[in-house]
């Protein structure tokens, strides 16, 4: 599968983004290298990228977040050395941007270098049973308040409908027309669909696309 220089990731909340971002990052430094993985969200949802921390500099990737992350402070403030995802054209960067409109406004400060550049994909992760996202309708607005918010328009579609724990291969594959709805709906393709990794041999041959996902734990 291949990926742009820069993967901007963006959901609603409980689609799943940041899991997805920290586990693109991981195949991404086993596949290039000099890989950069940043937390844009600045709303203090329940997992943030800071909690794969120890995970991520143990495989040789870059953490950019802000300092608040991972505390009981909502600051929304973002580090200075943020910009080094524009200005180092050298390095993979992964972005994980906040869910709806509130969350995506901090990409707006990025968004005119990264439209500049060109190399990048705005990736939209939907889960089809997430109560704010179960049709066509209700992803379509969250889909405008994220591009408006955030200035930069969706590119491809990340399919990652699930029940959490009691997720099964018929779960999976039930979604799939969910995700075509939309698809055609946005002439968005869809870029893949992920699944957590247990189920991943008993799907790899019936869904196009398809990408493992180690879960993501929050630190206690």
């Amino acid at each position: 599968m291949d990926y742009k220089r820069i993967l901007l990731f963006a959901g609603h909340y409980g689609s799943g983004k940041t899991n997805i971002a920290v586990n693109v990052a991981m195949h991404l430094q086993r596949e290039r290298g000099s890989v950069t993985i940043a937390d844009l969200d600045i709303v203090n949802p329940y997992f943030r990228t800071k909690d794969s921390q120890r995970d991520l500099e143990a495989a040789g990737i870059r953490l950019i977040c802000s300092e608040y992350a991972g505390t009981n402070l909502d600051a929304p403030a973002l580090p200075p050395d943020m910009y080094a995802i524009t200005d180092d054209r050298s390095r993979t960067a992964v972005m994980d941007i906040g869910g709806d409109d509130r969350g995506a406004l901090a990409l707006g400060r990025y968004a005119p270098a990264i439209r500049e550049e060109g190399n990048y994909e705005m990736l939209l992760v939907i889960n089809g049973y997430r109560p704010l996202t179960r049709d066509v309708a209700s992803t379509l607005e969250i889909i405008h308040e994220i591009e408006t918010a955030g200035g930069i328009p969706f590119t491809a579609i990340v399919n990652n409908s699930n029940l959490g724990e009691e997720t099964d291969a018929e779960t999976v594959l039930a979604s799939l027309a969910y995700a075509h709805e939309i698809s055609e709906a946005t002439g968005l393709p869809i870029k893949m669909t992920t699944v957590r990794e247990e189920l991943y041999e008993d799907l790899k041959h019936k869904i196009p696309d398809l990408f493992p996902l180690t879960l993501q734990y929050k630190i206690k």
